[in-house]
């Protein structure tokens, strides 16, 4: 009688358990070492079963990182209105967002420009953690004019909804301007975030949103993880 081989029994298993849902999309698997003194094998047996789960695509590995259970991609539309709230419910994915930093500084020369405010002027800026069903997806900076809207920290803090915050500032409604998207290279700091190793790639957009007037209410980048969302353009 032919024998499975043992890397093949542990595929076979792990593949198991994350069908049956032992670890989520965007779970870190245990290491190496700890499936090998599981399985009783050695660590090349082990790596020999963990990449025939990510040729199968059940599995990625992140160097550095160690090896997550894939996630199906969140489409994320880009158009005239983008909304992450709307966008996520869209994807049939929860969303949710994690404040790390809220603040009121001079803005710089670039932030100023897109604002169309003078070098200079203060503005306010919300820094933050893009969630769906509860794995990180994005970093995101957003700068406002701080004169136009004297609460809109408050605001954001209690609501952690631009589109809500911005309303409550008098703005009913608000359009993407422009949009640039290119790729780079997390930095220590991203990785750390997005749970992705230094150096993996990442998606960066930024976008300048105005009021019905045409008028500069937001100047945003937002670093996407790579291998967690699809970005979709939408017909403007």
């Amino acid at each position: 009688m032919t024998r499975t081989p043992i890397w093949k029994a542990i595929a076979d298993s792990l593949r198991h358990d994350i069908l049956n849902q032992h670890y989520n999309p965007g779970d870190k698997l245990p290491t190496e070492a700890a499936l090998a003194a599981k399985y009783g094998v050695n660590r090349h047996t082990v790596r020999h079963g963990l990449k025939a789960l990510a040729e199968e695509g059940l599995v990625h590995p992140r160097r550095g990182a160690g090896v997550f259970v894939a996630m199906t991609p969140t489409d994320y539309p880009l158009g005239r209105r983008v909304r992450f709230h709307q966008n996520l419910a869209a994807a049939g994915r929860v969303p949710a967002k994690d404040i790390l930093a809220l603040e009121t500084r001079s803005g710089n020369a670039r932030e100023c420009e897109a604002l169309a405010l003078d070098e200079g002027t203060a503005v306010h800026v919300y820094e933050g953690l893009s969630l769906a069903d509860g794995q990180p997806i994005a970093l995101f900076r957003s700068v406002f004019p701080a004169e136009r809207f004297p609460h809109l920290l408050d605001n954001l803090n209690e609501t952690r909804s631009v589109t809500e915050a911005l309303r409550r500032g008098g703005v009913a409604d608000y359009t993407r301007a422009t949009t640039r998207l290119n790729a780079k290279l997390a930095t220590a700091t991203q990785a750390l975030h997005l749970r992705l190793a230094e150096g993996d790639p990442i998606l960066r957009s930024i976008g300048t949103n105005i009021d019905a007037k045409g008028v500069p209410v937001e100047f945003g980048r937002t670093w996407f993880s790579g291998d967690r969302v699809t970005l979709t353009v939408n017909n403007l």
